[in-house]
């Protein structure tokens, strides 16, 4: 069957994110008697293509091996060298990622320093042709392309947690805008954790139901409806890949297979059966649910 992924950054708007390469890419080609101890001032990406490498990041020795890639935290310093004889290459990049153009979204993530970046037999010729293509003075447009799909794939990789807004919101126009979106963001990634639309609620830094009236105007439903929705997309997924009703029941968390028929009807528009039948019409004859482009609508009612 096929593998089931939901994106940590799947409800944040494409155009909300701005990505800034703030140098040429760092074509890394280092013999053993490489070394190097600095600071950067923002974001540093290291991927590893041959050989091997050791970094030193306020007192924790992280190994990278190829495959691997690492966050190097803005203003953080590092020490790093090449441990054995082989040649250590890899890329290197420079980069801010901001929200809704003035918060900076790493900050907002507790990520591992370091992870092996998966699908690495897809994504290694990728960043063999990013070092490649790397012009030796600037950024191009392909360039931020293809550093995002990085990028994305290494959060996906070494994402722990999000982090919590208790502390006060933060001094902007539109910082209630951005603790909606990291909201629904967590939502969306797990949408099977029972309590979680209650739990972003709470660590919101806002009043509760300040919070949900506002949620609910910019996303089109209450913070826990919206979690119910996201269980019946993830549901659809496992449809899709070839689960029956009661598999995809058990996979959502509903032991009644009768009322997971009854609230996928609700939040779909048809039933888990009647959608199994359309995926299948789909596939083996025209669009269905959709326009003459085969752009797929679903029969939603936002009720909230």
């Amino acid at each position: 069957m096929d593998e089931i992924e939901e994106s940590v950054l799947s409800a944040i708007p494409a155009d909300a994110l701005r990505l800034n390469l703030t140098r040429s890419t760092i074509k890394m080609q280092h013999s053993a008697s490489w070394s190097i101890d600095k600071t950067n001032s923002v974001e540093d990406l290291i991927i590893c293509l041959d050989g091997r490498a050791i970094y030193l990041i306020e007192g924790e020795e992280i190994h990278l091996h190829p495959g691997d890639a690492m966050l190097i935290p803005r203003d953080t310093r590092f020490v790093g060298w090449n441990p054995s004889p082989d040649t250590y290459t890899g890329v290197a990049q420079h980069f801010s990622l901001e929200i809704f153009g003035q918060h900076d979204l790493m900050s907002q993530i507790n990520l591992r320093r370091a992870a092996s970046l998966g699908r690495w037999d897809t994504l290694e010729p990728l960043v063999r042709y990013y070092r490649q293509s790397a012009p030796p003075n600037s950024t191009t447009l392909a360039q931020h392309h293809m550093f995002m799909v990085l990028l994305i794939r290494f959060i996906e990789d070494a994402f722990i947690s999000w982090r919590s807004q208790k502390g006060g919101p933060v001094q902007a126009a539109d910082a209630l805008d951005l603790s909606i979106t990291l909201a629904a963001t967590q939502i969306s990634a797990d949408p099977l954790l029972d309590g979680l639309a209650d739990h972003v609620v709470e660590n919101a830094p806002y009043n509760p139901d300040y919070f949900q009236r506002e949620f609910r105007k910019k996303i089109g439903w209450t913070p826990r409806k919206f979690q119910q929705f996201k269980r019946m997309e993830r549901a659809m997924h496992f449809l899709e890949s070839g689960r029956n009703v009661k598999q995809t029941a058990a996979e959502i968390g509903y032991a009644d297979v009768y009322y997971f028929s009854r609230m996928f009807k609700r939040y779909v528009g048809t039933s888990p059966t009647g959608y199994v039948e359309a995926v299948r019409e789909a596939r083996d004859g025209p669009f269905f649910r959709g326009d003459d482009d085969g752009i797929v609508q679903y029969p939603i009612a936002h009720n909230g």
